[in-house]
Order: structure tokens, then sequence, then C-alpha cells
């Protein structure tokens, strides 16, 4: 289930590409089946080994093309061990709203891409999270939850002052919100509720058989309460000289390795 809509954001062969707080590593998957040299990287080493192990497996089955490459890093999200400008693209998926120092991973990002490099950031949407916040304390106050609600605003301003040129956006997932509110209203983890699960089946059938009428309404509902807003940002010139105008001085210090290098020493 891809929330960046590759359309938007395309990812060529060769390109470098860090998935930053990869967790399961769906988008970093996509993006080795599209020919890029990718980076996969979190602090849940336990998630990162199964990331590390479906890659092998892609690769096992023929489905990574050749010259594309992965590896799997645990490191932190506002001091990450690469150079300056050092990836095409940036993937931030549902990611920003776990880090209590969200700004200085935004300044991260903007300091590891290359001048005219793109970034593609997902978080919840204010109203759907909202929604989930009044229903329920337990969904975003465990261990590593949810520490924040953004509005889109305020998303775009902070990638701003980070060097990033904000573009466009949309919202995914409608279908997924109210699931979530099911949830937070009969318990959280409460995953053998009948409610619960009969909508849980719903979801999978519809993210495995991709009917024309769960398509059309999760089209319709996006604008409305699409479960995450996807911003687009590209680098701009300013940010190319340091780490943008609210940015962190360079951590990308000699004998940071380089995404090349993982990929070797993988």
């Amino acid at each position: 289930m891809l929330t960046v809509d590759f359309s938007r954001f395309p990812v060529r062969p060769g390109d470098r590409v860090l998935d930053l707080g990869c967790g399961a590593g769906r988008h970093a998957f996509e993006a080795l089946r599209r020919g890029a040299r990718v980076v996969a990287l979190d602090t849940d080493e336990g998630e990162l080994r199964q990331v590390s192990a479906m890659f092998a497996a892609m690769s096992e089955a023929g489905e990574v093309p050749r010259g594309a490459s992965a590896t799997a890093v645990a490191a932190d999200a506002t001091a990450m061990p690469f150079p300056d400008g050092c990836f095409d693209r940036v993937i931030a998926a549902e990611v920003l709203e776990h880090i209590p120092a969200d700004q200085a991973a935004m300044n991260e990002i903007a300091r590891v891409l290359r001048p005219g490099g793109a970034a593609a950031v997902t978080v919840p949407a204010w109203l759907p999270e909202r929604i989930c916040w009044r229903l329920s304390d337990d969904y975003h106050t465990v261990p590593g939850g949810h520490l924040r609600i953004f509005t889109r605003r305020e998303l775009e301003a902070k990638l701003d002052l980070a060097g990033l040129s904000v573009g466009g956006h949309h919202h995914a997932h409608a279908l997924h919100s109210p699931y979530w509110w099911l949830k937070c209203a009969v318990g959280v983890r409460n995953d053998d509720h009948p409610l619960a699960r009969a909508y849980h089946r719903l979801l999978v059938w519809e993210i495995m058989k991709r009917p024309g009428i769960m398509r059309l309404a999760d089209r319709a509902l996006n604008p409305l309460i699409g479960k995450s807003v996807v911003v687009y940002a590209v680098k701009h010139a300013a940010a190319a000289r340091g780490a943008g105008r609210g940015g962190v001085p360079g951590t990308g210090a000699a004998g940071a390795a380089r995404p090349e290098e993982a990929h070797a020493a993988a």
C-alpha cells in the first residue's frame, strides 16, 4: 500500500533514493523495483532485518533490475551518517509525527538531497488524526506514538524553512480513516472486535483486488478524509550552500559513508 504517488514523484534507474523511517519498507521496495540505488533507514533494527530479507528475496526472484541495489541502515533521522547532497530522492512517509525534533529531521532531508533533488513527505492528515486523538488516548500515547498533529501549512512551512521548495500535494487512503476511527472507538488493541475485523477484511480485499468502485470511492473521499497528506518538494539553490535557511551545519563529515559505499559493505 503506497502513500507516495510515483507518477508524481518519478524514480528512475540509477537514482539514489533514501527511504527515511522506512518501517516495513513498502516505498523502498517500490524504488528498488524501479531500478534505484536504495538506502532504507530506520531506528528499528528488527524491522530493518525484515527489510533486508525482503531485498534479498526480491533479488533472488529476479525483481531487481540490473544496476539497482539496496541496503538497510540503522540511524537517527536528525543526524544521518551521509554526506551533503548524496541523494536524488528522499521519501519520508509517516515518520515526522513520531520525531520530537521534527524540524531537525527536515533540515537533514534538505542536507542530504542534491541541489534539484526531490522529497516526498507524508504525515497523518489533520482532520482524521484529530478525530482519532479525540476518540482514544491509547491511539497516540503509546511509546513511539504520534507526538503532534500537523496541518499541511505547518508541514510546508517547516519544509520551506529547511530549504525545500514546496510543490504539489494530495491526500491518500480515505477508506482507512473510518477503520482507525472504529478502532479508536472500540479499543485500539481490540483486533478481535467483530466490526474491526470486518472492516479490516474489507481493506485487505480492496488492497488486493483494487475493485473499480472502491478506487472511485477512495479518490472522491480523499480530499475530505484522506488518512495521509502527501507533500512534494524540491531542494532549491540556497540550500545547496549548507543545510538551508533553517538548517544545521552539514553533518556529512569526512568519513561518513556514502550510499554506494554502504551498498558495497552490505
